[in-house]
């Protein structure tokens, strides 16, 4: 698992320097499987119409309710990597 943490922390800096900006499907998948990695399953209350952006981070979060947070660190981990090229 440190060798997963190191990883996921690894590809957390390589996100943010990136060459092109990923379009913003791509980036509620790296906040959903980040937060998810990070604080586990979604809780609150859904924000309402009156923020769109909070809105749409939430139900990215909540679509992967109950996944591991391993899975969530690999995932994220091969996403990024996927998009650094």
């Amino acid at each position: 698992m440190a060798d997963l943490q190191a990883s996921f922390e690894a590809a957390v800096a390589a996100s943010k320097t990136l060459g092109e900006r990923p379009d913003n499907q791509t980036l509620l998948q790296l906040y959903a499987l980040y937060k998810q990695a990070s604080s586990g399953d979604v809780e609150g209350k859904r924000p309402g119409f009156g923020d769109m952006v909070g809105r749409a981070k939430y139900d990215a979060w909540a679509a992967i309710k109950g996944t591991a947070v391993a899975d969530a660190m690999q995932r994220y981990i091969d996403l990024v990597n996927s998009l650094k090229g």
